[in-house]
C-alpha cells in the first residue's frame, strides 16, 4: 500500500497544483504543449536512450504488444459504435478515444514513480509507438487514406530524431563534453512535472459536462485497453517488467490528441474534449487498481 501511495500521491499532487494554479492564472496552453512536445519530451527521450538498459527483445515485445492491443481496441470501438448506433463522426471520436492513450505527460510520469528508471526506459518505447499510431496511422484511419503523409508528419517530430540521436551517441560510445550529459539529464527531468502541471491546467479549463458517450469512451480507454494489453503481453510471453509497463501505460486516460484529431479529420470535437477530461479525472480511481494488478502495492 505504501508503494501504491508513493506512486499516486506525487502525481496527483502535481496535477492538483496545476489545476489550482490554472483556476487563478491565465496560461497559454498551446505554448506549454509545444514546450513539452518540441523541447522537453525529445530531451527526455535522448537522455533515456543514453541511460537505458534495454534489450532488443523488450523493445520489440512492447512495440508489438502495443499494436496488437491497439488493433483490438480499434475493432472493438468500431463494433460498439455501430451497436450503439452512433453517427459517423461519433464513431471516429470513439475510435480515437479508445486508441490514443495519454502515454506522455501522465504515462511517463506514473511509470517513473511506480517502476523507477528501468520502467521509464520501457515507457519511452511505448510512448514512441503510441506517437506513431497517433500521428502516423491516426489521421489515415480517421479520414481514410493518407498513411504516407501521416508517417512523414511523424518523422518531422523532434522526438524521433532525439531517439535516433540517443541511439547513435550510445551505440558509438560518443562522450558528451563539458558535463553536457548532466545538462541533458537535468532538462529531461523537467519534462515530467511540466507535463503534469499542463494536464492540471487543462482540467481546470474544461467544464465537467459528461454524458453516456463520455463514460463509454472512458471505459474503453481505462478498462478495456489495459485488459487487451495484458492479453497481448501474456500471449507474447513478455518479461515481468515489460508486461507491467505495457499494462500501466495502456491504463492511461485519453490523450488530448484525440480531441485534436477528431476536430481535424471529421470527428465530434466537443464530445472528444469532454471524454478527455472525463477519462483524466476517472483515471485517478482506476489507475490505483491497475497498479495493484501489476504488483505495485
Amino acid at each position: 500500500m505504501e508503494a501504491l501511495l508513493n506512486t499516486v500521491v506525487p502525481v496527483a499532487f502535481i496535477v492538483l497544483t496545476g489545476y489550482l494554479v490554472g483556476r487563478r492564472i491565465e496560461f497559454d496552453l498551446p505554448t506549454l504543449s509545444k514546450l513539452s512536445i518540441y523541447v522537453l519530451v525529445p530531451v527526455l527521450i535522448f537522455d533515456a536512450m543514453l541511460r537505458a538498459r534495454l534489450s532488443s527483445s523488450s523493445v520489440l515485445g512492447i512495440t508489438l504488444a502495443f499494436f496488437l492491443a491497439s488493433f483490438g481496441l480499434y475493432v472493438l470501438a468500431l463494433l460498439l459504435g455501430r451497436l450503439w448506433r452512433l453517427d459517423r463522426g461519433s464513431i471516429k471520436t470513439l475510435v480515437a478515444s479508445a486508441t490514443f492513450p495519454n502515454s506522455g505527460n501522465m504515462g511517463l510520469s506514473l511509470t517513473f514513480f511506480a517502476l523507477g528508471q528501468p520502467g521509464l526506459d520501457r515507457a519511452v518505447v511505448y510512448f514512441i509507438a503510441s506517437s506513431v499510431l497517433m500521428f502516423g496511422l491516426g489521421p489515415a484511419f480517421l479520414r481514410g487514406g493518407g498513411i504516407l503523409q501521416g508517417l512523414l508528419f511523424t518523422l518531422r517530430l523532434p522526438l524521433f530524431w532525439a531517439l535516433a540521436g540517443g541511439i547513435l551517441v550510445r551505440g558509438f560510445s560518443v562522450p558528451l563534453p563539458l558535463g553536457l550529459d548532466e545538462g541533458v539529464h537535468l532538462l529531461g527531468q523537467a519534462c515530467i512535472p511540466v507535463m503534469l502541471l499542463t494536464l492540471g491546467i487543462q482540467i481546470a479549463r474544461s467544464k465537467p459536462e459528461w454524458g453516456v458517450f463520455e463514460l463509454k469512451a472512458s471505459g474503453l480507454r481505462l478498462l478495456a485497453a489495459p485488459g487487451l494489453a495484458a492479453l497481448a503481453g501474456w500471449a507474447l510471453g513478455l518479461e515481468r517488467l515489460d508486461l507491467q509497463v505495457l499494462i500501466l501505460q495502456s491504463a492511461m486516460p485519453i490523450a488530448v490528441n484525440a480531441f485534436l484529431m477528431a476536430g481535424e479529420f471529421g470527428g465530434n470535437a466537443p464530445r472528444a474534449a469532454r471524454a478527455v477530461v472525463a477519462s483524466s479525472v476517472l483515471s485517478f480511481a482506476t489507475i490505483p487498481l491497475v497498479l495493484l494488478f501489476v504488483g505495485v502495492e
